[in-house]
């Protein structure tokens, strides 16, 4: 079948179908977001059951699936999977978002109940509303335009991936894609988990820093001494980290580990204009080399997170024997996360003062990515984005990782892999008062939506075609 022979679905019609299908598709929504699927340990797992069930329904109810299934690998957290197969030559897209939630906090930052959906202003608030409930609900609207469309004459092949232990580190995703891979195979990925500069201005993330976390121990002392006797004579622990820490970074507060100074080139078309507004407290300046999203984006940062010593109201006076520290070393795309690593190791082992003793441990690491610029799918990708939103679509690089990406691009070296969001500044993923712009929610519906359409028009040897062209 030629491009032309399949009907087109245009930006009119695509808008009519979104405001019809608007009401069912936020009640299924608001149901999402009661569900309290936290996948961290210590928390009630049977939500995440819950949660993946309505999911699966969901996606079945919309009639498009010959298959759709509730599955783990391992001792994993359930994940769906729901598969349509193509029509002759068509291509495959397979449709990424994660169904588990950060914990929410202290509650009493919240101002309305983290698990009771409220709308205020035009925001949907609750955990989940945006990282990645939304992702879902992006997914399960744009499928059902196109089911009310096409009908019988959908020729795309469709797969649903939403995966359940996301904000848990994804611990079981690598043995999840081998052992479903047959199920999860497509030419086209579209992970919904990034975000826009402005609600207004739609953007395609092009590369994503990896991450190496570890957990710095420091000791000097076999035991706690008093800090009148010994201090002055003997190094305690947290003056041994202290001088370390500080070796960490230049006088303009840029990374100084030997192999991480530098930066990666920006991706073409990449906009380096565009970047987060600055949190700073007044008077306080910036830190690092280059432009904001050089430094943001391309360059590795080191950031200590979190660090085990006596608290000010438990503090004795004794010089401490150990501490230690959560880092988060976040690697620049084109350079492997083991590279970093032994960078940091290294720089470790000469800079430690006094001979005090030192390991890392519970290290582990995340790829960075970058996308393939030639991938046609980028180009549809932007077009329909620009489109759906009336704006211009930006490339952007973000400077937070999402290692699971490296590895759908290991696992399916063919795939072209697209990296859609729906957050926004204001968004607060992660934070008390989560929230979704529901504009942003329906102007990306109609984009993906424009996007899925042109999928179906095109065959397999289109893409490849277009991606020798280039």
């Amino acid at each position: 079948m030629s491009q032309g022979e399949n009907s087109a679905l245009d930006v009119s019609e695509l808008r009519t179908l979104v405001v019809a299908g608007a009401p069912r598709l936020l009640s299924d929504f608001a149901g999402l977001i009661r569900i309290p699927s936290v996948s961290w340990e210590g928390f009630e797992q049977a939500h995440m059951e819950t949660s993946a069930a309505r999911v699966a329904d969901l996606f079945e109810s919309t009639g498009l699936f010959s298959h759709v299934g509730v599955y783990r690998h391992g001792e994993g957290a359930p994940a769906v999977i729901a598969r349509r197969e193509p029509v002759g030559d068509a291509p495959t897209v397979v449709l990424y978002a994660h169904h588990d939630v950060q914990p929410p906090g202290d509650n009493t930052q919240w101002e309305s109940p983290a698990f009771e959906p409220s709308m205020r202003a035009g925001r949907l608030y609750g955990r989940g509303s945006a990282d990645d409930k939304a992702g879902i609900a992006l997914h399960l609207g744009a499928l059902r335009a196109l089911a009310s469309h096409y009908a019988d004459d959908l020729r795309l092949g469709v797969v649903v991936f939403i995966e359940g232990e996301e904000e848990n580190g994804s611990p079981s995703f690598a043995g999840f894609l081998n052992e479903h891979r047959e199920l999860l195979q497509g030419d086209v990925i579209i992970v919904a988990d990034s975000d826009n500069p402005s609600t207004e201005t739609p953007a395609l993330t092009v590369s994503l820093r990896g991450n190496v976390t570890a957990t710095l121990r420091v000791r000097t002392l076999n035991h706690a001494v008093h800090s009148g006797m010994f201090g002055g004579a003997l190094p305690d622990a947290m003056m041994a980290f202290s001088a370390l820490a500080a070796s960490f970074y230049d006088t303009e507060g840029g990374l100084a580990i030997a192999g991480l100074e530098g930066r990666a080139p920006s991706e073409p078309g990449e906009q380096v204009e565009a970047g987060p507004d600055s949190p700073l407290a007044q008077g306080v300046s910036e830190v690092g080399h280059g432009s904001l999203p050089q430094r943001l984006w391309r360059s590795a940062a080191l950031t200590i997170t979190g660090m085990d010593i006596p608290s000010v109201t438990h503090a004795s006076n004794t010089l401490l024997p150990e501490v230690s520290a959560k880092v988060s070393l976040r690697v620049p795309p084109g350079m492997a996360s083991a590279t970093a690593l032994a960078a940091l190791d290294a720089h470790i082992a000469a800079h430690i003062p006094f001979g005090a003793h030192w390991e890392l441990r519970d290290v582990s690491l995340g790829e960075p990515f970058s996308l393939d610029p030639s991938a046609p799918a980028l180009d549809l990708a932007a077009q329909a984005l620009s489109e759906g939103f009336g704006a211009k679509a930006v490339y952007q690089g973000v400077g937070g990782s999402i290692p699971f990406i490296s590895q759908l691009a290991e696992v399916f070296p063919n795939a072209q892999i697209l990296v859609t969001g729906i957050e926004d500044p204001d968004t607060r993923a992660h934070s008390p008062n989560e929230s979704l712009d529901l504009s942003v929610l329906w102007r990306a519906l109609v984009s993906e939506a424009l996007l899925l359409a042109e999928l179906n028009r095109r065959e397999i040897s289109d893409l490849a075609r277009d991606r020798a062209l280039d």
